[in-house]
């Protein structure tokens, strides 16, 4: 029986993920170069007792995994503590399936940390949490006021909205992106901080 630490290994190194990447890596890779990361965020991975191995799923056309891995991407590299292995989530049901969001959801981007002996220490998943309720707050304002979408049931997906509310949701979410950039990538390393201390408090 092949064992997580045996199964991570055969993931993809972020040289190789980025080399097979089909879409979007130009944009992955111009938000790994842009992120800013504050000194005291950095001094705390880097002073990290020991190497973190994380597990990356996710698919190159995903736009949270676009705005969030790059993120991760970053920590790892400057701070020398964060041993990264990407997986496909459409290529690896096996590993999908073990780390459901809720025990339900095929969530990406999924991060899940290991301490060095490879003991589950947590999971991050998708958007950090003030970013996607402020994403609920936005919907509810353009369903509620934006004539493009008179009519349509609120959560329809963007897919299934009439031409003029999906170019609508689509500058929105756009617009929403360039101005809350900033922050989303500040929440994205605290709440990767916080699953890091509860996993390092539950080892000692």
């Amino acid at each position: 029986m092949t064992t997580i630490q045996e199964r991570f290994q055969q993931g993809m190194t972020t040289e190789e993920y980025l080399l097979q990447m089909t879409q979007k890596r130009e944009r992955l890779e111009e938000n790994e170069r842009t992120v800013s990361l504050a000194v005291e965020d950095l001094q705390f991975f880097a002073q990290l007792p020991h190497l973190l191995h994380v597990m990356v799923l996710t698919e190159d056309w995903c736009e949270p995994a676009i705005a969030n891995v790059p993120v991760l991407m970053r920590l790892a590299t400057e701070s020398n503590k964060l041993n990264l292995r990407f997986f496909l989530r459409d290529h690896n049901p096996d590993l999908m399936s073990q780390y459901l969001k809720d025990g339900v959801y095929a969530t990406i981007p999924t991060f899940v940390f290991f301490n060095h002996a490879f003991r589950e220490i947590g999971r991050w998943y998708e958007t950090p949490a003030k970013i996607k309720n402020m994403t609920h707050e936005l919907m509810q304002e353009l369903f509620a006021t934006d004539p493009a979408f008179a009519s349509v049931l609120f959560n329809t997906p963007i897919p299934q909205l009439p031409d003029a509310a999906r170019m609508r949701m689509i500058q929105a979410l756009k617009e929403f992106r360039i101005k809350t950039r900033e922050l989303g990538d500040q929440e994205v390393v605290n709440e990767i901080k916080e699953i890091v201390k509860h996993g390092f408090a539950a080892d000692t």
